[in-house]
């Protein structure tokens, strides 16, 4: 381990110094992202039809190329599925990362350059270990295997000499062949297609690995934790991997599993838990301080220029984007990016809020798509994590899923939130649950509160509790089981709700 360590140490000095290079220069980094970017994008299709050769500045550029959604870049991208050429970025585009979504059944593909393989999803994976390991100097980490539940690649549907799957999947397909050596299981169990047989291969080898940490979707960890305790009979990992030290999870919120994970699945205080926040369009967020629960340090240097549409911009047709120099504390923003892949000013549906403006630090406060605003309310799921969290403290249990929408208003009956909650077991109280609910959503969004205000035009939420395993069936019968695959939280309509209540 000598030479290893050597390495380590010598790759965590260099990269630490470029870190704090864009914490001080925050707004140069990204005018020299973006000068970058149009640079390279200038001779592409996209770059010729909005003149990108002309475009001198970041206001140039934001007057002349419009904000896009998926549907909007998908002509474009269907080219590049089709094989052609400098459409939306200047290289050879052989991956593209395949996702449904979590509110449109349409698979979605996204463009993965090699660029972005190397300068962004790559370079995050490196920060996430060296920012840990900046805090953590006597870390056994490696002492150990690392656990990853990796989704499916597949030949592009409509030209067999590229591949298409989850980022996970194009991610792990790419490592190089030393970083095998560090990871469990074997790629070609971590990148099987059907997920049950996946499963129960992953619990009959990662049992029998010392594995010391794990990077995965909190839901599906939790899945294969469960399975592999009941299969060996542990009350907990710990008995398993008894070095286990550090838990990276993303892609939804942590807060209504972190009691799980510290009180049941990893009972002890020597357990790290790291957030990130990588999507199939890049590499955006990394945890640099563990005290700091669910704040990342926006990662600048990752050939991704960033824009942030304010709230009450969301739904113009031209909405006003800021820059980083431009945004406050504490305000819900669209999250807009333009990549080192081609995606020009685009609106990827999550919603951030700076926690800090020094270094600059975010969190994830919800999707654009996903809330409640039947009444006027305006439900985001950061609402909604915290007061599930709260609930779910005051009673006693552990969440393991949850999804809501609206009641609407009928002749005589006013309108109200429907929750269906998957717990551990059943509150004892279920009144005392659903007053923490609604009391905490009152607490955290005065437009919930008013509505709420003598049951004005908003009743009591009403919560349906389901055994364990009904998410899961939910998510199988749709096709829907792996780890790149999340239980949409909140919906504006009914459409979730009505699948799952038929299950129960």
């Amino acid at each position: 381990m000598g030479l290893l360590n050597d390495i380590l140490a010598f790759f965590i000095k260099r990269r630490s110094e470029r870190i704090e290079d864009f914490k001080l220069y925050p707004i140069e980094t990204q005018q020299s992202v973006f000068l970058d970017l149009i640079s390279k994008g200038k001779n592409t299709e996209y770059g010729k039809k909005y003149y990108f050769d002309d475009i001198n500045t970041i206001r140039d550029f934001q007057e002349r190329v419009p904000v896009s959604t998926y549907e909007d870049l998908y002509p474009y991208i269907e080219r590049m599925l089709k094989g052609e050429p400098n459409v939306l970025w200047s290289t050879e585009i052989q991956w593209f990362s395949k996702s449904s979504g979590t509110t449109n059944a349409r698979s979605k593909f996204i463009p993965v350059s090699a660029e972005s393989l190397e300068d962004c999803h790559y370079r995050g994976g490196k920060d996430m270990m060296t920012l840990y390991l900046m805090e953590h100097p006597k870390s056994n980490l490696f002492d150990g295997k690392g656990l990853s539940i990796g989704g499916t690649l597949h030949p592009n549907p409509f030209n067999e000499n590229t591949f298409a799957g989850d980022i996970s999947a194009v991610i792990m397909h790419n490592l190089p062949t030393w970083a095998e050596y560090l990871r469990t299981p074997s790629i070609e169990v971590a990148l099987m297609d059907n997920w049950e047989e996946k499963m129960d291969k992953m619990i009959e080898i990662c049992s029998r690995e010392n594995v010391a940490s794990i990077l995965g979707v909190p839901t599906w960890t939790v899945v294969l934790l469960e399975n592999i305790m009941e299969r060996t009979g542990a009350k907990n990992m710990l008995e398993i991997w008894p070095n286990f030290e550090l838990f990276v999870h993303g892609a939804v919120s942590f807060g209504p599993y972190r009691d799980l994970f510290r009180n049941k699945l990893f009972p002890s205080d020597e357990v790290n838990y790291l957030e990130t926040y990588n999507a199939s369009e890049g590499f955006f967020g990394i945890q640099d301080d563990l005290s700091l629960k669910d704040e990342m340090l926006l990662m600048l240097d990752y050939g991704i220029f960033y824009e942030f549409i304010p709230m009450e911009e969301w739904d113009k047709e031209y909405p006003k984007a800021l820059t980083l120099e431009e945004v406050e504390t504490d305000k819900n923003y669209a999250l807009v990016i333009s990549t080192n892949s081609g995606l020009w000013r685009y609106k990827i549906g999550d919603t951030i809020k700076f926690t800090s403006k020094s270094p600059f630090r975010i969190k994830v406060s919800g999707r654009t798509k996903h809330f409640i605003n039947a009444f006027g309310e305006e439900v985001i799921i950061e609402n909604a994590e915290k007061a599930i969290t709260a609930a779910a403290k005051a009673s006693e249990v552990d969440i393991k899923d949850y999804t809501a929408g609206p009641i609407y208003m009928s002749e005589g009956e006013k309108g109200g939130h429907e929750w269906v909650i998957e717990c551990n077991t059943i509150p004892k109280s279920k009144e005392l649950f659903i007053d923490t609910l609604d009391k905490t959503l009152r607490e955290v969004n005065s437009d919930y509160d008013a509505k709420r205000h003598k049951d004005m035009a908003l009743r009591l939420p009403k919560v349906h509790f389901v055994q364990p395993g009904t998410f899961y069936n939910w998510m199988n019968k749709r096709g829907k089981l792996g780890g790149q695959n999340k239980v949409p939280r909140l919906s504006n309509s009914r459409e979730y709700l009505e699948e799952i209540i038929k299950l129960i």
